[in-house]
């Protein structure tokens, strides 16, 4: 084994699939090699190049970073020197490692030697003129394994593999958004500053994304109340700024409109001027002066600038429309106001919508017959030339007539909504008369039962609890002077201990309802309502829950099934 060599056999192949470590595919024979393998001619001896019919020596496979080479057949009389002859023409050698037979081992300083190397395989060798067998053999020439060749190749591979993965690292970074700014803890300082920034319109974003995260993370308490008050108070004034600012940039908006339109309007009236030169040069006194091909140039012009004058009318047509809907739009929300929301307003509205459709409808057909007018003029006296005029006027009496379509069925659409609303109006004073007429006849019925005198103390009970849950319908019942106990006053109780225990369905102890009541009235007592509760057993039931000491009695409200039995 020798160590400046680093040669050791039965050393596998290293994957250059493994992770990390990436194949260099090995470089490309030399362009200076000669195809054709002729006799070399050394300073010691002479190499005959092998019989080109015969097959190729087997060869081993090449392993990654090969840079040494197996050199087997040589004579028994060669010499290192002897080596170094031969084999130094191939690139600088490291390192050479001689067997005492007839074989070696050559390192290259680099990978693209060897194939130089190998282009001596089968070659055969004579020592000087002699003819002795110790004199000469045959070259064999392949790839070798090297524990020095194998962890050059890994520590270039890997150098590789940190470069990718730095400039993978680097291009990430280039592409990642940039991270959010630090937001800096509350303090007293930190909180004026704020408070001045907030007041700047160039920090202000910056200041307002710092109190929101303050407000988040809970740095109010009742110290800073004020300091944060002031605060969201300055962040609120700004918003006059930012309407000042939507109204300027509106205005602009609306100079810039008005501006393009004032110039696509010049730029249609040049090409109505280029148009009519052409067709000024289309009559018979100038057209016949221009030859063919002038002539076919001429359509063509004309045409085209008449297919871009009516693309630009259309543009200009279009932002027309865009302004009447927008003013249209404006139009119907100032009907439908909120403050105006009442169906007599909402009539009204729709009769003047009406009105101005009406209007617009008129003036369009006036313009519409005046169009027609002259159109029959033109017919009966059609001047010479004018075919692309009539053609211009027949569309825009066919946009005319197309918009009074739309008129018309806007205005029909308009009628059936306006017809729907006043059949709802009617429908619903008819529905609030009929529930005036029902209140009016419950109310009669009420009194009427109310003046019966002959009742049992179920049903005297059911009608005060009634009378009770209809007071602010009802008259308040009059006291009878035949049965003093039931009075107005044990009627109220009755029915508010009634509302209560129905809200309580487990049922409330007699201390729990009389705190409730004394609420109401402090000179309500206990021994008052227990006795009242317990002259109702129809509409008032005790019950006892518990065992021992915790025993407890309490009121339920059963008129429901009560005023069954009764």
């Amino acid at each position: 084994f020798d160590s400046g060599l680093g040669m050791m056999t039965g050393i596998a192949p290293m994957n250059p699939m493994m992770p990390g470590l990436g194949y260099v595919p090995p470089p490309p024979l030399p362009q200076d090699l000669p195809i054709v393998k002729e006799i070399i001619h050394c300073q010691s001896c002479t190499l005959f190049p092998p019989n080109p019919h015969l097959p190729s020596p087997a060869m081993r496979e090449r392993p990654p970073g090969c840079k040494t080479v197996f050199v087997g057949g040589l004579p028994e009389n060669a010499t290192e020197a002897l080596i170094v002859e031969v084999f130094g023409q191939c690139g600088d050698i490291i390192a050479i490692r001689k067997s005492k037979k007839n074989f070696c081992h050559i390192r290259f300083a680099e990978e693209f030697t060897v194939d130089r190397a190998l282009f001596l395989c089968g070659y055969r060798m004579r020592l000087g003129s002699s003819t002795d067998k110790k004199d000469t053999g045959r070259l064999h020439v392949d790839f070798a394994q090297a524990r020095d060749d194998l962890y050059e190749w890994e520590c270039r591979q890997r150098l590789y593999a940190r470069e990718e993965r730095h400039r993978r690292r680097m291009e990430e970074d280039r592409f990642r958004p940039p991270s959010p700014p630090l937001i800096v803890h509350y303090s007293d300082h930190e909180c004026s500053q704020l408070g001045d920034k907030i007041k700047d319109e160039a920090a202000f974003a910056e200041a307002v994304r710092v109190l929101l995260t303050w407000v988040e993370r809970g740095e109010v308490n009742r110290r800073n109340a004020n300091n944060f008050y002031s605060m969201i108070q300055s962040s609120n004034s700004h918003i006059r700024q930012l309407m000042s600012q939507k109204a300027t940039h509106e205005k602009e908006m609306e100079e810039a409109k008005d501006k393009f339109k004032s110039a696509l309007s010049g730029i249609l009236a040049q090409f109505e001027q280029i148009v009519s030169v052409f067709h000024a040069a289309s009559k018979q006194k100038a057209w016949d002066h221009f030859s063919k091909a002038q002539r076919k140039n001429l359509d063509v012009w004309r045409k085209q600038a008449e297919e871009i004058r009516n693309m630009q009318n259309e543009e200009l047509m279009g932002i027309r429309r865009e302004e009447e809907m927008e003013m249209s739009d404006d139009d119907m929300e100032d009907t439908h106001n909120p403050d105006e929301s009442g169906p007599v307003s909402q009539a009204e509205a729709l009769k003047e919508e009406n009105d101005s459709l009406r209007c617009q409808l008129d003036a369009y057909r006036n313009e519409v017959e005046l169009l027609k007018q002259e159109q029959g003029k033109n017919q009966e006296h059609p001047p010479p030339q004018h075919n692309e005029e009539d053609a211009c006027r027949q569309q825009q009496l066919t946009f005319l007539q197309q918009a009074l379509q739309g008129m018309q069925k806007q205005l029909l659409k308009m009628c059936e909504e306006m017809k729907q609303r006043e059949a709802e109006m009617e429908k619903t004073v008819e529905d609030k008369q009929q529930l005036e007429s029902q209140v009016k006849s419950l109310k009669e019925g009420l009194q009427s039962l109310k003046t019966l005198t002959t009742h049992t103390p179920q049903e005297a009970t059911v009608l005060e609890v009634v009378s009770c849950s209809q007071e602010k319908e009802t008259l308040p019942p009059e006291k009878s002077p035949s049965n003093p106990v039931h009075s107005e006053r044990e009627a109220l109780l009755v029915g508010i201990i009634s509302t209560f225990l129905h809200v309580h369905p487990f049922g409330a102890s007699i201390e729990y309802i009389c705190s409730y009541l004394q609420r109401l009235n402090t000179k309500i007592n206990t021994g008052e309502v227990d006795a009242l509760l317990g002259r109702l057993p129809c509409t008032f039931r005790q019950e006892s829950t518990g065992v021992g000491a915790s025993l407890e009695k309490r009121w339920k409200f059963c008129g429901f099934e009560g005023i069954m039995i009764t």
